[in-house]
Formats: C-alpha cells, sequence, structure tokens
C-alpha cells in the first residue's frame, strides 16, 4: 500500500479506476439514459473545479503572499519549478470546468441552457426566472474566470517567469502584477460563483 501511496501516477489511477467503478454501478440499466450522463459531466465539472479553484486559492492565499518572505536565492525553486506545474493544472483545469458545465447545462435541455445563459431574459422575463438569473450569474462568473486564466493571468505569467523569453527585468515585474491582478479578480469573483453554483443546485436543483 505505502508503494502506491508513494507514487503519484499510480495513485491517480487506481482512484480514477475507482470512480469508475462507481459510475459503472450508477449507470447499471442506465447507459441510454441523457440523465445518468448528465450526471457523468456533472462529476468532471465539480473534480475540474476543484482543481481550478484550489489551485486559485493556492496561489493567492499562498503563493503570492509568502513570495517576498523567500530569500532570493530560494525563488527560483517556486518559479522555475513548482509555478509552471501549478500552472498546468491551473489552466486546463479552467477550461475543463467550463467546456464541462456548459455541456451539462445543454444535457438539461436547449431551452435550460439559453434561459441560464441569458439570464432568465429568453423570451421574456416571468415569475420564477429568477433561478435561471442567479445560475446564470454563476455561470457567466465562471466563464469570465475562465478567460482571465487563459488571456490575461497565462500570457503574463509566461513572462513574468521566463518561460517567453526576451523580456527584460521591468518587463517581467510588470507582467507579474498584470497575473497577481488578475488573479485576484478571480479570487474576488469566485465565491459569488461557488454561491450561484453551489445554492442553485440546493434550493432550486
Amino acid at each position: 500500500m505505502a508503494g502506491l501511496l508513494s507514487n503519484f501516477r499510480n495513485t491517480l489511477v487506481v482512484s480514477f479506476l475507482l470512480a469508475c467503478v462507481m459510475i459503472y454501478s450508477f449507470g447499471t440499466g442506465r447507459f441510454d439514459d441523457p440523465i445518468f450522463w448528465q450526471a457523468v459531466l456533472r462529476w468532471v465539472h465539480v473534480l475540474a473545479g476543484i482543481l481550478w479553484i484550489g489551485l486559485l486559492y493556492y496561489f493567492n492565499f499562498v503563493q503570492i503572499r509568502k513570495m517576498p518572505d523567500i530569500p532570493a536565492e530560494l525563488k527560483p525553486a517556486i518559479s522555475k519549478h513548482i509555478a509552471p506545474e501549478a500552472l498546468f493544472w491551473f489552466r486546463y483545469a479552467a477550461l475543463a470546468t467550463v467546456i464541462a458545465g456548459l455541456i451539462v447545462a445543454y444535457l438539461r435541455g436547449v431551452d435550460y441552457a439559453h434561459e441560464t445563459l441569458t439570464l432568465g431574459l429568453m423570451g421574456g422575463f416571468a415569475d420564477g426566472d429568477y433561478g435561471f438569473t442567479l445560475m446564470g450569474v454563476g455561470m457567466w462568473l465562471g466563464i469570465v474566470m475562465m478567460l482571465n486564466v487563459w488571456g490575461f493571468i497565462w500570457p503574463n505569467q509566461k513572462i513574468a517567469l521566463g518561460i517567453r523569453d526576451g523580456f527584460d527585468a521591468d518587463a517581467k515585474a510588470k507582467a507579474a502584477k498584470t497575473a497577481m491582478l488578475f488573479s485576484r479578480t478571480n479570487l474576488l469573483l469566485s465565491l459569488p460563483m461557488l454561491a450561484s453554483m453551489t445554492m442553485y443546485q440546493t434550493l432550486v436543483g
């Protein structure tokens, strides 16, 4: 057991296989049911979302705050090894979260997806559409956060971390600050986004 748990890849593979057993058990006799596939995609959506938001919180709660306290000779260990790896999982988890979430929305029905994406305004706002509005706000916050990751955080982090060559120290410092500000923007948006997602599922369904 210790040999399994000491190897990250093996641990993850076994965990995934156990999850597949669980998913298969839920799907027995329902593999042609769209609700089953909606549940599978919801699992993917939540899994990717945990990874994405978990790394967002790691960057903001830990790395950004503590980097100034790290001795200069130790900072390359973060910038050359830990940060690029974390950013890889961060950006692709963001993309997977949004794509899986949109697929889930459409599997619930085209009208549901369009109502939430238009904040309940498709066909005019009516009594009871507030649920679509609240869920739609959360969906758009998630989409904006994902666009921030790919459009601002990652491009600027590539400069700040030296992944892209040809930039001097001032340009790297400016890029690092820009990446930090957009990361903080995503931190700001994350709590209302999570409130929308979790409370809608509990109170509206």
